[in-house]
C-alpha cells in the first residue's frame, strides 16, 4: 500500500501567520480602519447582531456643554411660556398686556418641542442626528431675530430687555452656525 506523503513544508500555507490574508480577511469583515470623516467603523457581524459596542468619538471642544445648555434655555422658556405668557411677552417686546396669551402659549409648545430635539441630540453619538438638532437651532435663532426685530421696529424700540434677548439670539445664532460648521468637517489629531 501506498501512503501518503505529508504535503512540502514550502507549499502549505499558514493563513494565521500571513500579514496579507489576515488583512484581507479584516477588510472582508470590516473590522477596524477609518473612513474618510475619521470614524472608525465596528464590525459587519456586530452590525447585523445588533452589538451595541461604542467607539469614542471627537466631539468639537464644548459642543456637549453648549448642547446641555441649549436644551435647559429652550425647556426652561417653553415652561415660562406656557405657564407665564405675560411676563415673557413684555420681556421679549416691551409690553406686558397680551389681548390673548393664546400665542405666547403656542410658542412654549413650540420650545418645549425644540428642547426635545435638544436633549435628544444630547445623548447620541450620531453625527447626523447632532448636526440635525443644530440646523433647527440656526432655523429657530434666524427666525426668533426677524420676528423680534419685526416686533421692535413696529413698536418703535420699546424696551432694553427686548435689545438684550435679540442679542442673545444672535450670540446663540453664531455659537450654532460655528458648531454646525465644525461637525461637518474632519477633525485632525
Amino acid at each position: 500500500m501506498a501512503t501518503a506523503k505529508p504535503p512540502c513544508p514550502l507549499l502549505k500555507k499558514h493563513s494565521q501567520t500571513d500579514l496579507l490574508s489576515r488583512l484581507k480577511t479584516r477588510k472582508i469583515l470590516g473590522v477596524g480602519g477609518e473612513d474618510d470623516d475619521g470614524e472608525i467603523h465596528r464590525s459587519k457581524i456586530s452590525q447585523v447582531l445588533g452589538n451595541e459596542q461604542k467607539f469614542p468619538v471627537r466631539h468639537p471642544f464644548g459642543l456637549r456643554e453648549c448642547q446641555a445648555v441649549s436644551a435647559i434655555v429652550f425647556t426652561s422658556m417653553g415652561i415660562m411660556a406656557l405657564g407665564f405668557p405675560e411676563p415673557l411677552s413684555a420681556m421679549m417686546f416691551g409690553d406686558g398686556d397680551l389681548e390673548s396669551p393664546l400665542a405666547m402659549r403656542m410658542y412654549g409648545g413650540t420650545l418645549i418641542s425644540l428642547s426635545l430635539s435638544c436633549w435628544n441630540a444630547l445623548y447620541t453619538a450620531d453625527k447626523s442626528i447632532i448636526r440635525w438638532s443644530l440646523l433647527t437651532q440656526i432655523c429657530y435663532f434666524t427666525l426668533q431675530i426677524l420676528v423680534m426685530g419685526l416686533g421692535l421696529w413696529e413698536h418703535g424700540f420699546p424696551s432694553l430687555e427686548a435689545f438684550v434677548v435679540l442679542l442673545i439670539c444672535f450670540i446663540c445664532l453664531s455659537v450654532s452656525v460655528l458648531y454646525y460648521c465644525k461637525i461637518g468637517r474632519k477633525w485632525k489629531k
